[in-house]
């Protein structure tokens, strides 16, 4: 069985998100974009180890009443090898933090998952299913805007899952 590995666990978090969030940054990406701010992640296998103990540590910072967000980064969340791991995590948070808003950052776009029929882009609809907003599509140096929120270049989009699925069409979530 696949297993995350992750690179790092921010406890409190208000740059990947609405509202002050916790943030797992996930350890490999295929994607390798053009000066990534997180290359570091790249890697698979440079990744630390998810554990029972983390997992545990990662969902009881989950659990404070000013917590209001759960952000997935890497790396890339959507990554293979992270799949199941991932979906695992978005489940159980839906269970337990029913309130809590889950942010998916990935470089695959929301289009393209939903519009093909292979195992792996399956399994990337069950886990942006149990999402509130992801950011898609990958980061384009030339498209670099520092004044964009949650986000790195203009090409990426910040989605309403929930209101993306009911509509059947990419619905924008409004800053």
């Amino acid at each position: 069985m696949r297993i995350i590995k992750y690179a790092q666990i921010r406890k409190m978090d208000i740059s990947n998100g609405e509202g002050v969030g916790v943030s797992l940054f996930v350890q490999g990406c295929p994607f390798h974009c053009t000066n990534c701010f997180n290359y570091e992640t790249w890697d698979y296998d440079k990744g630390k180890e998810w554990t029972k103990d983390i997992k545990n540590t990662f969902l009881n910072l989950i659990n404070k009443p000013y917590i209001t967000r759960v952000s997935f980064l890497g790396g890339e969340p959507l990554y293979n090898k992270n799949l199941n791991g991932i979906f695992d995590l978005c489940k159980t948070i839906k269970e337990k933090y029913p309130n809590k808003t889950i942010w998916l950052y990935s470089g695959y776009k929301f289009d393209d998952i939903f519009s093909s029929t292979s195992n792996d882009m399956l399994k990337r609809k069950e886990i942006i299913k149990l999402c509130n907003v992801m950011v898609d599509g990958r980061f384009v140096e030339s498209l670099k805007d520092m004044n964009l929120k949650f986000r790195g270049s203009s090409n990426q989009r910040l989605i309403n899952i929930q209101e993306s699925l009911k509509q059947s069409k990419v619905i924008l979530w409004i800053e």
